[in-house]
């Protein structure tokens, strides 16, 4: 399947702030729905954050309120805003957008995935 680079991943302490970027092609704008996943070590991969074609957007309850998903048509890039972290939120952090898996946490139905960006939160 076709590959995304998400980038923006690093290294901060509890509380921090980091902003992911995952450039999409733009003809999958209002077509596709998108999503950021993450796996931690010794842990299976969760979807965390979710946006449909039209706009709508869902969490994983673990970092609802913390987590923002959004697009910039205008730069073709999926962001993922992630405020207020804690060290549970280390993790590999990748992107994936597909045009039938909307709102999927099955990481294999999205036919566009990325190769990952590491966060790391210390405490």
């Amino acid at each position: 399947q076709a590959q995304l680079v998400e980038s923006g991943g690093g290294s901060v302490q509890s509380g921090g702030s980091l902003r992911l970027s995952c450039p999409v092609p733009a003809y999958t704008w209002n077509t596709y729905c998108m999503a950021w996943f993450r796996q931690a070590p010794g842990k299976e991969r969760e979807g965390v954050a979710f946006v449909d074609r039209d706009g709508t957007t869902r969490y994983a309850e673990s970092v609802k309120g913390r987590f923002t998903i959004s697009q910039d048509k205008a730069k073709n890039t999926l962001h993922l805003q992630m405020n207020s972290l804690d060290p549970e939120d280390t993790a590999m952090y990748y992107c994936a957008i597909d045009w039938a898996a909307c709102g999927s946490r099955d990481w294999s139905t999205y036919n566009y995935r990325g190769q990952g960006t590491q966060v790391t939160v210390s405490s």
